[in-house]
């Protein structure tokens, strides 16, 4: 099943992620995953916290569990599917029963064994409700905050990514879309979000910005389309289409002149990219430099521990 940023399920529970690391606070994807960098041999700690909205007393598991991306999509794995990094995942406590509007804090607890190899790993820490329905069913409602595990020494790895093109669709119902083609060029896990502007259209009109789709994550070295629907009303064109993508700190600006088929979709059209929209590669190196302090600081406090 795919993963959206959780917040309260159908079955009264929510889940929100409460600490931020340092070295992330300007990151939004921060705010509402577990990204981090970690080396060999060390451990972090961030907290949950788990809400009741149901009208009586409920009790919620807690739990890591795998996930993978495939086309596009971070797809957590069923039930308590595990792999290396939810092996690594603890949470305290594992289970609670919330009264009826209720909150409790958990600790999410990550420790890399000494001997993990590089590279990034993806996972999910999961609330679940169980409730026996008529006729002895069992539902299960569960949300989730994903994980987004990078281990190796050094500094971050630097994230990436290209607008190779844009492709203006028609639907078998008429309405125009705009199809970009994202590469993944950087060494994690991007998740895409953005906004599309048309300008010098029939008559001199302009339209937008209209709202890429949510949920497009790309994996290292992936290539997958981020779609953007516009207005059924908007003319064929052509039209100057400026689309500006963005995944944490980085953000692209790309630009093309594109025209709507009568039906079906247009020739690709290679993109102009505009490297004032690129997050400048000193603040990488920024962001590189204090991971690395970090890491020395927690060093230092085992050591004296």
């Amino acid at each position: 099943m795919s993963v959206t940023p959780a917040g309260a399920s159908p079955g009264g529970i929510g889940l929100r992620l409460v600490d931020v690391p340092l070295t992330a606070q300007s990151d939004p994807r921060a705010r509402l995953y577990i990204v981090d960098h970690l080396a060999p041999g060390t451990a972090v700690q961030r907290r949950v916290e788990v809400s009741s909205t149901a009208g009586s007393t409920t009790h919620v598991g807690l739990y890591a569990a795998a996930a993978t991306l495939a086309k596009g999509t971070f797809l957590g794995a069923a039930g308590h599917t595990a792999n290396d990094l939810s092996t690594w995942t603890s949470v305290s406590p594992d289970a609670s029963d919330l009264p009826a509007d209720g909150r409790v804090t958990a600790v999410v607890t990550l420790s890399v064994p000494r001997d993990a190899t590089p590279g990034e790993r993806y996972g999910v820490v999961w609330a679940e409700a169980r409730s026996v329905e008529r006729g002895g069913v069992t539902q299960v409602s569960r949300v989730g905050i994903r994980l987004y595990v990078s281990v190796g020494t050094g500094g971050l790895p630097a994230p990436g990514f290209a607008i190779d093109s844009l492709t203006a669709e028609r639907s078998a119902a008429g309405r125009p879309t705009i199809v970009a083609t994202v590469r993944n060029t950087g060494r994690r896990a991007l998740d895409m979000t953005g906004t599309l502007r048309l300008s010098a259209g029939p008559g001199g009109l302009s339209a937008g910005p209209f709202p890429a789709n949510l949920g497009t994550t790309l994996a290292v070295g992936d290539t997958e389309p981020v779609t953007i629907g516009l207005d059924p009303r908007l003319p064929a064109g052509p039209w100057n289409a400026e689309i500006t993508l963005r995944s944490g700190l980085v953000e692209h600006v790309a630009r093309a002149t594109v025209t709507f088929p009568d039906t079906g979709a247009a020739a690709p059209v290679s993109t102009r990219p505009d490297r004032r929209g690129r997050v400048p590669a000193v603040a990488v190196l920024l962001l590189g430099a204090v991971a690395v302090l970090v890491t020395l600081q927690r060093k230092r406090l085992r050591a004296r521990r």
